[in-house]
């Protein structure tokens, strides 16, 4: 098949997204409500092994706008969970790549020893098996607990290489194939800038899964994860709150209406809450540093709660 680099579109128009409440032509924004905290966020640091072509968070191995985050300071939001009693069943660590953070096996051991479920976002590479032994120990402790989602942009080499670089198959690969051989729950983060439907997606991750003996339903949209591609730069339309009903999608399907993310920006003393793992960077979701201090609502004040969100019908969480 030819694969095709995400075709050229409309600049945003600069009007867009600048008053939280109201969109550029007056109408009443969009907004979300958060119903459950069902999954917490933690985003371990944006430094990571790779520099990936429209990597939403820029993460690269110079990237650490958001530093390090360590153990105490998760442990200190797990305690507020169970100190206020929230729903929360999951914690999800994303980055950059989170097998960098020297803490992760310890933060990841922690929360699985309190009841969470865990997922892992990873390229699978030499971060991750660099620490194999110790997470095969937490998956011989707690086994689906624990879950890893790997980024596979494309299912062949060429296509995954076209956004991660060359000589970055061989290595995931080799990742891939261990934590199947070593019976992880696994999942699989895919991307939808390719020229190709999504039927036709899904079937060639099918015909690579089975190649590779990999244990993923590519039928599944929860093992095998879509994401539409996310650039601020392009236009996209601003979510008003008619578009509920015009686009019959609910607000409570939103990420934010049940997720949360914990960052740790460079200089700062404290990790703080972000509305989802989406708005790392703006100030101006930025929600205080505690989950008690945060919010409940979100005006959908960015292109990515449109694109990524509201029309893609995107989610980080498993559900």
């Amino acid at each position: 098949m030819d694969i095709a680099a995400p075709s050229t579109v409309a600049p945003i128009d600069e009007s867009k997204f600048r008053d939280p409440l109201t969109t550029a032509k007056g109408e009443a924004r969009a907004s979300v409500s958060l119903k459950t905290l069902n999954t917490l966020w933690i985003n371990t640091g944006t430094l990571c092994n790779l520099t990936c072509v429209n990597c939403y968070i820029e993460s690269s191995p110079t990237n650490d706008r958001l530093v390090y985050i360590t153990t105490d300071e998760v442990r200190a939001y797990l305690d507020e969970i169970a100190a206020d009693g929230l729903d929360t069943e999951e914690i999800g660590y994303t980055g950059g790549e989170p097998f960098m953070n020297p803490d992760v096996i310890a933060m990841i051991d922690e929360a699985v020893s309190q009841g969470f479920k865990v997922l892992v976002l990873t390229n699978a590479m030499k971060p991750m098996l660099n620490k194999r032994d110790a997470l095969k120990q937490i998956q011989d402790r707690f086994g689906d607990a624990l879950s890893l989602r790997i980024s596979i942009d494309h299912f062949t080499q060429e296509g995954h290489e076209h956004i991660r670089g060359q000589n970055t198959w061989p290595p995931m690969i080799e990742g891939l194939r261990w934590l199947g051989e070593n019976g992880f729950d696994i999942a699989i983060a895919g991307r939808t800038c390719w020229d190709e439907s999504e039927e036709q997606a899904r079937t060639g991750y099918r015909e690579f899964f089975a190649s590779e003996s990999i244990p993923v339903d590519a039928d599944s949209p929860a093992k095998l994860v879509l994401f539409p591609e996310m650039d601020v730069d392009v236009d996209v339309p601003e979510i008003t709150t008619s578009c509920w009903n015009i686009l019959d999608v609910s607000p409570d399907a939103m990420m934010c209406a049940s997720s949360r993310m914990i960052v740790k920006r460079k200089g700062a003393d404290s990790p703080v809450v972000v509305p989802c793992t989406l708005l790392p960077y703006d100030p101006s979701f930025e929600m205080g540093s505690t989950l008690a201090d945060a919010p409940d609502t979100v005006h959908l004040n960015h292109p990515h709660c449109a694109k990524f969100c509201v029309l893609g019908g995107a989610s980080c969480s498993p559900d």
